[in-house]
């Protein structure tokens, strides 16, 4: 799947903000976040940059996405969360939090 450069700005914003959630960032979940980088073809970069993003901006450009672009979102969040082996209720409720504000819809 293909993500402008916004979307990957905001995707990655997201996916660092569930990473850091728990206060703890694992091996595995740097791993996977490398992982996906290569997979999604995010720059090396990006990371820092969208640290940079305010949540507000992250959040509008994944309103704005496609639906099927929203639910490719979800799934990453979920795994991310699962990288280290433990979900906690911080990062539950921040992938849900997240799910509502973009509008995914469940079918």
């Amino acid at each position: 799947m293909e993500f402008n450069l916004a979307e990957k700005l905001a995707i990655v914003k997201a996916i660092d903000e569930v990473i850091l959630a728990d206060g703890y960032v694992s091996q595995s979940e740097i791993h996977l976040l490398r992982h996906l980088t290569k997979i999604l073809k995010f720059e090396s970069g990006l990371i820092e940059e969208a640290r940079k993003t305010t949540g507000n901006e992250g959040m509008s450009i994944l309103k704005a996405m496609p639906e099927h672009k929203k639910r490719t979102l979800v799934i990453l969040l979920q795994e991310m969360a699962k990288a280290d082996g433990r979900v906690n209720d911080i990062e539950i409720e921040l992938i849900q939090s997240i799910i509502e504000q973009i509008g995914v819809y469940n079918e």
